[in-house]
């Protein structure tokens, strides 16, 4: 046990807002290049070759998560608790335990994953995938390398590597290279072109956290300072792993929670139908950034309020970023939702079907924001094998709905365990929070920013549908009109809804807080 002091509410508040504005800046840049990829691929090739391709890219995106080993959680974690207690000086500990194993196992999974290539292709149900399949395996190691140095650095509160690199950088690249192999007509390079550019992400991101490290100053909090011992056996091998580990059983959850829906529809019912549910569900992507930015900002605070005993602190900050997920989210899913055939005929001939699937996964996702980012702020607690066990019994639900449903129902069964999956796994962590630790994600703020996206987006785009029908005039004057209104009250509840924050003055993305003089004893809880 150590005494620490506790971090000031109002100036790490106002951090994670600033974060949470360029994490979000980079959100709306990403999600937008993310979309134009899949319109891209959708447009520039068959349904057929576009399924084998979001095929074999789930197949990948599950094989990285089992290789990453929880380590970008961890990283954060650690990184947090160790700078916030006083004890910088472990930082290259914590970073040492996380990097080697990782990349030495991301290395197995790629080469596993090569030699596995056709037996993965005919288990996703596209045979023509092991080709794509073993390209992916050849930059597996890279793109795993590269979310745990990210994540270092979102460690220390700079979020610019992440949205520089992984939200703008990569995306931009892909789509230009998939548009280039588009343009021959052909598809034979159409994985080299999508894989391509996590080579030199990986390098440009070991750069940049060596520049965060050398700027970090060497002991961000020494008046708070916790006996050395303490916090050595805290980041000691054996904790940290405990940890981390089943962090990574709970990524890999929800990323098949995230895919599996993909993989399962392409093995049951075709590529063709795999490539309406993609499609429908990267319109979602806004949404799906969003909430990622404003819990990477969050993250390495709630970190360092847990790790001084500041539960009053935490449960602000719990609030505070749940509303902003609202707001956020819902100005893009709710107008999706209500002109849900319109948006799927971005994608071409053969798409607009597939508006049911849009419809489900929209108001599945605006509940999974308003429920707030529990399982996030679990782990942060130290229980990531309570937040383990929810994510798995999600991912039951996900897997035996996809079962029952996909055979009769396609796309929209599918959608359907989807959306099973996603309130499972809200609803347990929001009921342990609020159990364990007197912790929920609602109050005063909530309403507000709920209230203020129905009307605005969900009152005006429906008002607009009625007299101007479902064509693509009548969706942009209600986004004009309901943009207008929501900029012009979000202004008036800025301080209601702690957005005056993001109008401060920046301050050293290095340094940790500052200090009350509060004290409290604290201890490091891991089950």
């Amino acid at each position: 046990m150590a005494r620490v002091t506790a971090p000031q509410p109002g100036a790490g508040l106002r951090r994670v807002a600033r974060g949470g504005a360029l994490n979000m800046a980079g959100a709306v840049a990403g999600a937008a290049l993310n979309t134009v990829l899949v319109v891209v691929v959708t447009r520039g090739f068959s349904p057929e070759t576009a399924g084998v391709l979001f095929a074999a890219t789930s197949v990948y995106f599950i094989a990285a998560a089992v290789a990453n080993l929880g380590t970008a959680t961890g990283v954060v974690y650690f990184v947090a608790r160790v700078r916030a207690l006083g004890a910088g000086h472990l930082v290259p500990v914590v970073l040492r335990r996380a990097c080697g194993p990782v990349a030495a196992v991301a290395v197995a999974a790629g080469a596993a994953l090569w030699v596995g290539a056709a037996d993965v292709a005919r288990f996703a149900g596209a045979e023509g995938a092991a080709d794509y399949v073993r390209v992916l395996a050849v930059v597996l190691p890279f793109a795993v390398v590269t979310d745990t140095l990210l994540a270092a650095t979102r460690a220390f509160h700079d979020m610019r590597p992440t949205v520089a690199l992984e939200k703008v950088g990569r995306p931009l690249a892909q789509v230009g290279l998939v548009a280039a192999v588009a343009a021959t007509g052909g598809a034979g390079l159409l994985a080299a072109a999508w894989a391509g550019p996590y080579l030199p992400a990986a390098l440009l991101a070991l750069f940049w956290l060596r520049r965060v490290l050398r700027a970090a100053p060497p002991a961000e909090v020494p008046e708070a300072a916790a006996p050395p011992g303490g916090v050595e056996r805290e980041v000691a091998a054996r904790a940290f792993w405990a940890f981390t580990l089943p962090r990574s059983a709970s990524t890999v959850a929800q990323l098949g929670i995230q895919r599996g829906g993909i993989v399962l529809v392409a093995a049951l019912r075709g590529a063709a139908d795999a490539a309406v549910l993609t499609a429908a569900s990267r319109l979602l992507v806004v949404g799906q950034f969003a909430g990622q930015a404003v819990q990477h900002a969050a993250q390495p605070r709630l970190a360092e309020l847990l790790a001084v005993g500041d539960r009053e602190g935490a449960a602000d900050l719990y609030r505070t970023a749940t509303a902003w997920l609202v707001c956020l989210t819902w100005p893009v899913l709710l107008p999706a939702a209500l002109y849900a055939p319109l948006v799927m005929g971005v994608f071409g001939d053969g798409y607009s079907g597939g508006a049911g699937v849009l419809v489900v996964l929209a108001l599945t996702q605006m509940a999974g924001a308003a429920l707030g980012m529990g399982d996030l702020v679990l782990t942060m607690t130290g229980r990531s094998r309570a937040a383990l066990g929810n994510n798995v019994a999600a991912l039951a639900v996900n897997v035996a709905g996809c079962v029952a449903l996909v055979p009769a129902l396609g796309a929209e069964g599918a959608a359907a365990a989807w959306a099973g999956a996603v309130l499972l796994r809200n609803l347990l962590p929001l009921a342990q929070l609020a159990r364990g630790y007197g912790l929920h994600p609602f109050g005063r703020r909530w309403l507000l920013a709920a209230g203020a996206c129905l009307g605005w987006f969900g009152a005006v785009p429906a008002a607009a549908l009625a007299v101007l029908g479902p064509g693509a005039w009548s969706l942009a004057a209600a986004l004009a009109a309901g943009g207008a209104g929501y900029a012009v009250t979000l202004w008036r509840l800025r301080g209601a809804l702690g957005l005056a924050g993001l109008l401060r003055r920046r301050g050293s993305a290095a340094a940790v807080p500052p200090v009350s003089g509060t004290s409290r004893d604290i201890t490091v809880r891991n089950r």
